[in-house]
């Protein structure tokens, strides 16, 4: 990619029906005005009737093989353009008529193509619609497994998840299990047993990496166990070469890439923590003071 092509992230890809044609040229100067490389595929003119579902279907195929991120269609109502355009299986699309479903279909949804209504709304009330819809992050946390539940995953990608995996607990198995659902290989770095004493400190780790290796392998979802020496995975990473890490956190997608240097062609997912009881997450650490305690 040259330093002049934006990047999917920076594309919007926008069609309308006739009833649209309007709305859709005000769109996409909000778009532009919010810094966003715009892809308009027509039509231009309101002069002749058009159908939906043809630039529903241009719209989805762009998005379904990568090439923009997000996508805006827009017709009478916007409900034959979101019948359309969901009936490719990466795209996710909504049907938006208020600022607050706005919010709530990126934050819950993760939606990547904006459904609207020519027809429904003011011009100004629409635009804000674009703006809200635009500005609005994808929540993450308990959303992330709604949401992949509905997304089909390639058979060749390779998945990565790390960690001590000292004490094996449900969260460290809700863990791997949503991790396999990404791909057809899930392979498992461990840190070794001088990583964990220098991370964990002298008593740690409580198993042995040999034997905190075999109990993973013996996981249906598990297709093959690394040790690593490091305190950071970069380079058994860097060997393995995975389409997808996962990560068990708190902190967003964009946060775990920053944090621990991921390279931008490798898609992150991250996964929820599990509680125990209101406030108390599953740990290893508290299992191990739990122990000590009796």
């Amino acid at each position: 990619m040259s330093d002049t092509q934006p990047s999917a992230e920076k594309i919007v890809v926008i069609a309308s029906d006739h009833n649209g044609v309007q709305l859709k040229k005000d769109v996409k100067h909000t778009l532009q005005d919010l810094g966003m490389h715009v892809i308009d595929l027509g039509p231009y003119s309101d002069e002749a009737k058009v159908d939906y579902c043809d630039y529903a279907g241009e719209v989805g195929q762009i998005i379904e093989n990568g090439e923009a991120r997000r996508g805006v269609l827009i017709c009478g109502t916007g409900v034959g353009m979101s019948i359309a355009a969901n009936r490719f299986r990466h795209v996710r699309a909504a049907l938006v008529h208020s600022l607050e479903v706005a919010h709530k279909s990126r934050e819950h949804n993760d939606s990547n193509v904006l459904c609207l209504g020519a027809w429904i709304n003011p011009r100004a009330e629409n635009l804000a619609i674009v703006e809200a819809w635009m500005s609005s992050p994808f929540g993450e946390g308990r959303h992330v497994r709604r949401v992949e539940k509905m997304t089909p995953h390639r058979a060749e990608n390779i998945v990565f998840a790390n960690g001590i995996f000292d004490i094996m607990h449900i969260g460290h198995i809700q863990l791997l299990q949503f991790a396999k659902s990404f791909g057809g290989k899930l392979i498992v770095a461990i840190n070794s047993d001088a990583s964990t004493r220098r991370l964990k400190g002298e008593g740690r780790p409580v198993n042995n990496e040999r034997d905190r290796k075999r109990v993973i392998e013996s996981l249906d979802c598990v297709d093959e166990v690394v040790i690593f020496d490091e305190d950071s995975p970069l380079q058994v990473m860097e060997r393995v070469r995975p389409n997808i890490v996962v990560k068990g956190a708190e902190w967003t997608a964009g946060d775990v890439r920053r944090r621990d240097r991921i390279p931008d062609h490798i898609e992150i997912k991250v996964f929820p923590l599990i509680f125990e009881s209101p406030g108390k997450k599953y740990s290893t650490s508290t299992i191990v003071e739990r122990i000590h305690g009796v």
